[in-house]
């Protein structure tokens, strides 16, 4: 009898509980996929941007972003553990609003850098969004939504080239950047009206300053030591100072963080095998195919010059076309990964969907001159992209504890982009090799983009050997009954 009772009430809640959560699940892809949208539309406008301001320095167009939300995402993790995850996310959604803002009223290069520096602290979104799913959803819907707003990554990639074409073909590369900022202040407005707070809070403690300090520091410095490098001269010795420099600090933030009260990351999370072998292998699978879009896109949308530049040359819009059928792979891939991952080893998906970009990107190393060429390197490679994005924020729900799942989505955010910012910079490297410099801006040849696309695939295959040391764990279905019987 009291079992009915109990039941009664909850079967009468379910519909308006389902709307409630549908409504949130929309809330926080829009959040989430924000992040990989702006990386797509920045990389999609990147040329005409470098063509316009007439610059060698485009690279850092998309890594400023990268760079800044690398720097702090550690101080916004933590944040959310004291203060809530929701305020928090309200906090960098309107930082990047104001960024975005500027970017789109900049009239010099410089000036837009800066609004992309600012407007990069929306990236700390992305790992909060992830925990909040496991703080604010019911145990079935969990999964669910972890594998919605990884497949999300699909709907960007689909819907992504169509929008940006149409903004880049009639607006220029200003509609795209307008764009960005009224896509921050809806995601502003849906976080604030739909999204809950989550009832998981650290018990008291501070701000971890010094760790953040150390941590964003040190990144900054090797990432902008790789990305000036060729400048400089690799054997130069501002390269090594700034090298040593980051390594200097990376030290000390390992030796601060075993002493602190309340470290950034605690240490006693980080040293399980279980935990530092997913963090590990997922940043650079994920970083890695992050970075693929920096040789794609300046492939697909450079011009052809004749003994200069060995582009394709097409339009927003034909990209577009040719590229849905890769999107639609990646929503199909990520979804479907979502729901096998209840049943089967995460272990199988991650390496089996990382083994297929290997193979895909491998393949466009030579074939990557026609439409269907790229169709073809782009469902293998496609497929294996949806299902990397879908499985890293489920490997994770299952090595951690409900506590740690904030600070770990953070880590292995924090690890991506430092890949994804590595990749990116070497690949700029790589490219660079083999191009011309006309009017103040960098032009690269057909083997200057076949050797980008090789370093994204050396890197791609060493994230499917790293899946190799993860030991074997619980499945998401058996995380979630755990904590049900808790």
């Amino acid at each position: 009898m009291t079992q009915t009772q109990t039941a009664a009430p909850q079967e009468a809640e379910r519909p308006l509980s389902t709307r409630r959560n549908v409504l949130v699940v929309v809330a926080l892809v829009w959040t989430v996929q924000l992040v990989a949208l702006m990386a797509a539309l920045s990389g999609i406008a990147q040329a005409e941007v470098a063509i316009h301001f007439r610059t060698t320095e485009i690279a850092w167009f998309t890594l400023m972003t990268l760079l800044t939300g690398t720097f702090f995402l550690p101080f916004a993790v933590k944040a959310a553990a004291l203060f809530g995850k929701k305020k928090v996310l309200l906090v960098a959604t309107g930082l990047g609003f104001v960024g975005d803002l500027i970017a789109a009223l900049a009239t010099d290069y410089r000036t837009l850098l800066i609004g992309r520096g600012i407007a990069g602290i929306y990236a700390a979104t992305a790992p909060l969004a992830y925990a909040i799913t496991r703080d604010v959803f019911p145990r079935r819907w969990v999964g669910l939504a972890s594998g919605i707003l990884a497949g999300g990554v699909g709907l960007v990639a689909f819907g992504g080239p169509f929008l940006s074409g149409w903004l880049l073909d009639d607006y220029g590369f200003r509609g795209v950047l307008w764009f960005m900022a009224i896509s921050t202040a809806v995601s502003f407005a849906l976080v604030a009206a739909f999204v809950p707070e989550s009832p998981i809070r650290a018990a008291g403690g501070r701000m971890d300053w010094l760790g953040g300090v150390l941590l964003g520091g040190g990144i900054t410095a090797l990432v902008y030591a790789v990305g000036q490098g060729s400048h400089w001269g690799w054997d130069s010795g501002r390269f090594a100072t700034w090298i040593a420099g980051a390594l200097i600090a990376l030290i000390a933030f390992v030796l601060v963080e075993r002493r602190v009260a309340e470290p950034l990351f605690p240490p006693a999370m980080t040293r399980r095998r279980s935990v530092w072998t997913v963090l590990l292998a997922t940043s650079i699978a994920a970083g890695s195919l992050s970075a693929v879009g920096v040789v794609i896109q300046m492939l697909i949308l450079m011009p052809k010059i004749p003994n200069v530049s060995e582009g394709l040359g097409w339009s927003g819009t034909h990209n577009a076309i040719v590229t849905s059928p890769i999107s639609a792979m990646i929503i199909v891939a990520a979804v479907g990964t979502g729901f096998l991952a209840r049943r089967m080893d995460a272990r199988i998906l991650l390496g089996f969907g990382s083994a297929l970009t290997v193979l895909g990107y491998g393949i466009g190393t030579q074939l990557h001159h026609s439409a269907p060429q790229i169709v073809g390197m782009g469902i293998i490679a496609g497929t294996g992209t949806g299902m990397v994005m879908a499985i890293a924020p489920i490997m994770i729900i299952e090595v951690v504890t409900p506590e740690e799942q904030a600070l770990a989505n953070g880590a292995q955010t924090l690890g991506q982009g430092v890949a994804q910012i590595i990749v990116s910079q070497l690949a700029f490297v790589v490219m660079a090799q083999h191009g011309a410099i006309m009017q103040g801006t960098q032009f690269y040849l057909d083997e200057g983009f076949t050797n980008g696309l090789w370093l994204v695939v050396g890197c791609c295959a060493v994230g499917t050997l790293l899946v190799s040391l993860i030991p074997k764990s619980k499945r998401l279905d058996e995380v979630q009954a755990g904590q049900a019987a808790v």
